[in-house]
């Protein structure tokens, strides 16, 4: 059972984690998920490479752990735009507040050039991702095809995004609001 340290306030497996997520998303955002390393992350951090892992995990874990905190801190404001939404302006809606908060992020680094690299399909296999893109469709039974194509069609917005964000909308909300009018699995 977890009890606060006497020196750090709180529980020090807790305080470890948080430490080391914070500080590989900060290696991340800097040089992107290729060049992040544990070695370098054990240095920012001041302890070994078993201790990260110990504390963790692995490469894949931690970077799981920073993409769920990293979408928590955005879903919130896109749950809040959508909370009273329903079909294509609910993932119209969903789709344009996430990408505003993702595009103005400096951790947006983790996601970028990595989901255009062979062999990083992390990140639209990842199930935190999945289960946001079902959220913003409101999903009541997980839909994972349909989750998928909302990935990667925000995977392509984030990427290449029109110039004028007033015709991105129009674009959204023509194309992918216009798809999912049409989904009879809802």
């Amino acid at each position: 059972m977890a009890h606060d340290d006497w020196l750090v306030g709180r529980d020090r497996r807790s305080e470890g984690a948080e430490r080391i997520h914070a500080a590989a998303a900060d290696l991340i955002s800097r040089a992107g998920y290729d060049a992040f390393t544990i070695e370098a992350l054990a240095a920012k951090v001041h302890c070994s490479p078993a201790t990260v892992y110990r504390r963790a995990g692995g490469k894949s874990a931690i970077r799981d752990a920073v993409i769920a905190i990293h979408a928590n801190r955005i879903i919130g404001t896109v749950r809040d735009a959508i909370k009273d939404l329903t079909g294509p302006d609910r993932v119209v809606t969903a789709t344009i507040v996430a990408l505003q908060r993702l595009q103005s992020d400096p951790l947006t680094a983790l996601m970028g050039p990595m989901h255009l690299a062979p062999g990083s399909e992390w990140l639209t296999n990842s199930p935190v991702v999945t289960a946001l893109a079902g959220e913003m469709l409101g999903q009541q039974k997980p839909d994972p095809l349909a989750a998928q194509w909302l990935i990667h069609v925000f995977l392509a917005l984030l990427c290449w995004p029109l110039k004028d964000p007033a015709a991105q909308r129009v674009m959204v909300e023509r194309f992918l609001g216009a798809s999912y009018r049409h989904d009879r699995s809802r």
